[in-house]
């Protein structure tokens, strides 16, 4: 994500003026960005915000991409035209695009932890930012197109309104982190409010063609009412606050959700095989274990034929998990009757669910090993009841549940999950239950 926020800045701090504006204090430094946010809080409905989930739109969006990095310097020029990294490959990964009339005119992709972590854990220590509750999304490949870098937001703006809104409410994300070049990360400190993961630069970012990086964070629970005290009495195309968390975007299409996924998964086999092997060469330059842990994401006969090849001594089945997991984010009330035959009911909010189990946050302590019944809704429409016991406390109120025998929609359900890996798959499958 090392791109410029805000050009019209950068132009008025040019030659002399720039060097009288870098002496000042930080805090007015920063002032001084913020006055010249510009979020236009009733865009052009020829501006639309989506995921890309088809071929023509995840093509445009990395060809966008390779321009901007190739004349930044971010990476040599690739013979596809595009920039594809394996972190794109991922069903935790979800790419955004701004359409102005139909063509892709700005992208960021929102990556979600996964057996090959994030890219710039390479650099970057992550381990206090793991020890605190919520789930981490690094934020990275930014890119707007040449002819909307100096309009202001017009573009920008709406596109991190739009990841702002996507995180909060369907991403199940609580902090983002970034890695950005030195000479961006006042911006990024300044208009959103992120934190240094610390203070040194790191001289030589190999994920960006060896550029230095400085990585950052933003807690998106904290963030709008730091939004508020900054921004709230700004006129409305300055106003952050609102523009994040009251406006609504009639330009911003969420996917349709019947169920509660955190997702949206959209690589077919199809689109991994053009992408990953036919386009570039992304999948043939994996390492070994890469490869492996590429073949536990996508563990389906459908997927075998496009990934790459594991080579047989190199295989490890060990290292595999025996059950898929599933992110989600279902409201759930677990109740027990106690000893004394009273009936305690606790709320839970399940996060990530097998065949056979769950994984449950609480704040209230689960007695261990104690059956009882939960309720699930599994969407706006769709309950499940079951029979489970807590198993293990993993801490901060995390539990895991082991369930006794499913009833018919938890079992549709999974299934539907384990048989498919985009979010269409499981749409198509579960039609039944709002079918049936």
């Amino acid at each position: 994500m090392i791109k410029k926020l805000v050009l019209p800045v950068r132009k008025l701090l040019s030659g002399t003026l720039r060097r009288l504006f870098n002496v000042l204090p930080r805090e007015r430094r920063f002032a001084v960005y913020r006055n010249f946010v510009d979020c236009d809080p009733t865009p052009t409905d020829r501006l639309v915000l989506k995921i890309a989930d088809t071929r023509e739109e995840l093509e445009a969006c990395f060809t966008l991409l390779h321009d901007a990095y190739v004349s930044s310097g971010f990476m040599k020029p690739d013979p596809s035209g595009m920039r594809v990294t394996i972190y794109h490959a991922l069903p935790t990964t979800t790419t955004l695009c701004a359409k102005y009339d139909g063509e892709v005119v700005g992208t960021l992709s929102l990556i979600r932890e996964s057996v090959l972590g994030f890219p710039l854990q390479r650099i970057f220590d992550l381990t206090a930012l793991r020890e605190k509750k919520g789930n981490i999304a690094e934020v990275s490949a930014l890119a707007v197109h040449r002819r909307f870098r100096r309009t202001g937001g017009s573009i920008l703006f709406p596109l991190m309104k739009f990841m702002y809104e996507y995180c909060t409410t369907f991403f199940d994300t609580r902090h983002l982190v970034i890695a950005v070049n030195p000479s961006h990360i006042e911006m990024y400190e300044s208009l959103l409010f992120f934190r240094r993961l610390t203070q040194n630069v790191v001289e030589n970012y190999d994920f960006v063609n060896g550029a230095p990086a400085v990585g950052a964070t933003l807690d998106l629970t904290t963030a709008p009412e730091i939004f508020r005290k900054h921004y709230a009495e700004k006129p409305p195309k300055r106003n952050l606050y609102a523009f994040f968390t009251e406006v609504k975007l009639p330009n911003i299409k969420l996917p349709p959700r019947r169920f509660y996924t955190t997702n949206d998964p959209v690589l077919t086999p199809d689109l991994l095989n053009y992408f990953f092997n036919e386009r570039t060469t992304v999948f043939s330059q994996l390492s070994d274990r890469k490869k492996e842990l590429l073949h536990t994401i996508y563990d389906l006969p459908a997927y075998r034929a496009v990934l790459p090849v594991v080579t047989e001594k190199s295989q490890d089945p060990k290292g595999r998990r025996r059950h898929r997991r599933f992110s989600v984010r279902c409201p759930a009330k677990f109740s027990i009757v106690t000893a004394d035959g009273k009936e305690n009911r606790v709320n839970l909010e399940i996060v990530q669910l097998s065949r056979y189990g769950f994984q449950a946050h609480t704040l209230i302590a689960v007695p261990i090993n104690v059956w009882g019944e939960v309720t699930i809704q599994l969407g706006p429409a769709e309950v499940s009841r079951i029979q489970v016991a807590a198993s293990r406390e993993s801490g901060m109120g995390v539990y895991g549940f082991r369930l006794g025998e499913p009833d018919l929609i938890w079992r549709k359900f999974v299934n539907a999950l384990y048989s498919g890996s985009t979010h269409a798959d499981l749409e198509d499958a579960t039609r039944f239950l709002t079918d049936r």
